[in-house]
């Protein structure tokens, strides 16, 4: 396995904060879509409330990319799975919001 085994170790915090980062995603995305023009069925209160519930989901996710990378960095947990899936989730949540 070389000089460092755990580069291919899964289960540690600043993966599992990626993986809720990714999964954050989807709700995200159906509050956005409530605000779509042919949502004629929703009220403009809940088009409101639904925006800022987005807006503090994409808040607390995006928290979630400095908190996981802060652990990593202290604790020098560097993983197959997280140098990959990281940048990928912080693309998905911001494209995922514009």
């Amino acid at each position: 396995m070389g000089k460092n085994p755990k580069i291919y170790e899964i289960d540690n915090l600043p993966n599992r904060l990626t993986v809720l980062r990714i999964l954050l995603i989807p709700v995200i995305i159906a509050c956005l879509g409530a605000n779509l023009p042919w949502s004629e069925n929703t009220s403009a209160e809940t088009k409101l409330i639904l925006s800022y519930i987005a807006a503090i989901i994409f808040g607390l996710a995006s928290l979630t990319d400095y908190i996981d990378g802060y652990i990593a960095r202290k604790n020098n947990i560097v993983t197959v799975f997280g140098s990959f899936l990281d940048p990928i989730a912080d693309k998905f949540l911001v494209v995922a919001s514009i």
